[in-house]
């Protein structure tokens, strides 16, 4: 009986351990499970910590980039603010500025046209003044006139008068043709005033009864400086006129004239062409007008002429004219050569023959210039 309650003792403690056992490893298991579970949560946990840490970081990136980006687009948009400004700004300016350029081209157009109007006024104006066909007709056979003036009005100018003069010896009358050739101070507008004046002076030299031409030069410079001494410069008056005066006596083939550092030249032409003769009357070295000579009287010249002389007087303006291959002047002595082969050809020839020449000559070069050339056929 005492076995038996012991072995029931310790089955019962047995039993009870088991149980303990079986309760502790149920709760240890449990035990096990939840904290697996609370570990797996914390993880889960964790892991939406470090997502959420994620979005905010690139939030808070994504919204500083943007900061960025707008601060650079609103500064270039000030910036473009700013030059935009400046381009108007420049586009008023310069708008401004061709309004300005469109007036003053609209003065300067009207001022051009307004002198371009007076120039061409002047020039009708000095070319009623200048010898007409009505007289040279006249008096000249046969003759041309080659005048290219420099600008629309010239320096250059050519003189006509006729007069009767009577002879006390004989007491007959002889017609006289007078015409000068003459390179007044300047060419343009100065040069067309001051051959006005001196065309005046001639005019008044003529009227005054004198015939001779030497004498109506030396009156003539008389006038001319009278007229100028009170111009304002220092010199009283330098301005003047280098030229020409041919007295024609046609009835008797008698050439008087008198010149002012222009050359007169007659060429005698004969049967045989290669035998035609140049005559030189060499001028006076001096101006009409002041000079350190201009109380020397200029120097008288007479020539008979023959049937078919044809006598050339001119300006400075064809020899000095510079061009050619070498860019040289045509000079006086070329001159001479061209009128001595061709004085043989009709008149007209002769003139298209010197103008061909001088473009020729002058090609792309400037007319420096006012060019006249007369010839006269006997």
């Amino acid at each position: 009986m005492g076995l038996s309650y012991l072995d029931t003792i310790m089955n019962e403690e047995s039993t009870k351990k088991t149980l303990e056992a079986q309760m502790q490893y149920e709760y240890d298991k449990k035990e096990a499970v939840t904290k697996a579970e609370q570990k797996q949560k914390d993880i889960i946990n964790e892991k939406e910590k470090q997502r959420q840490r994620l979005v905010i970081y690139s939030a808070v990136i994504g919204l500083f980039i943007v900061l960025v980006f707008s601060g650079f687009l609103y500064n270039r948009f000030q910036i473009t603010n700013r030059q935009k400004k400046i381009i108007e700004t420049k586009e008023q300016e310069a708008q401004k500025q061709n309004e300005i350029i469109s007036q003053q081209k609209h003065i300067v157009e009207e001022k051009h046209k307004e002198i371009t109007d007076s120039i061409n006024y002047a020039e009708r104006i000095q070319r009623a003044l200048l010898a007409n066909k009505k007289i040279l007709n006249v008096h000249l056979k046969d003759y041309f006139i080659l005048f290219k003036p420099k600008d629309v009005v010239s320096g250059d100018f050519y003189w006509a008068a006729a007069t009767t003069s009577k002879n006390s010896v004989t007491d007959s009358s002889n017609n006289n043709f007078y015409l000068a050739v003459a390179d007044s101070t300047g060419h343009g507008v100065p040069g067309a005033i001051m051959s006005i004046l001196n065309i005046s002076c001639l005019d008044k030299a003529i009227t005054e009864g004198i015939t001779s031409p030497e004498l109506i030069l030396n009156e003539t410079r008389r006038l001319i400086i009278e007229n100028l001494k009170n111009d304002g410069s220092e010199e009283g008056g330098k301005d003047g006129m280098d030229g020409s005066l041919l007295r024609f006596d046609f009835e008797n083939n008698i050439l008087h004239c008198a010149s002012a550092n222009s050359p007169v030249w007659i060429v005698r032409t004969s049967a045989s062409l290669d035998k035609n003769e140049l005559i030189e009357i060499k001028p006076d070295r001096m101006p009409i007008g002041k000079h350190e000579k201009d109380n020397i009287s200029f120097t008288l010249h007479t020539v008979n002429l023959q049937k078919d002389d044809v006598v050339y007087c001119l300006t400075d303006g064809l020899p000095d004219q510079f061009g050619g291959p070498k860019g040289k002047k045509f000079m006086h002595k070329q001159l001479k050569e061209v009128l001595i082969s061709i004085a043989h050809k009709p008149m007209e020839t002769q003139k298209q023959i010197l103008t061909d020449t001088l473009n020729k000559w002058k090609g792309n070069l400037e007319q420096i210039d006012d060019v006249t050339l007369i010839g006269v056929r006997i």
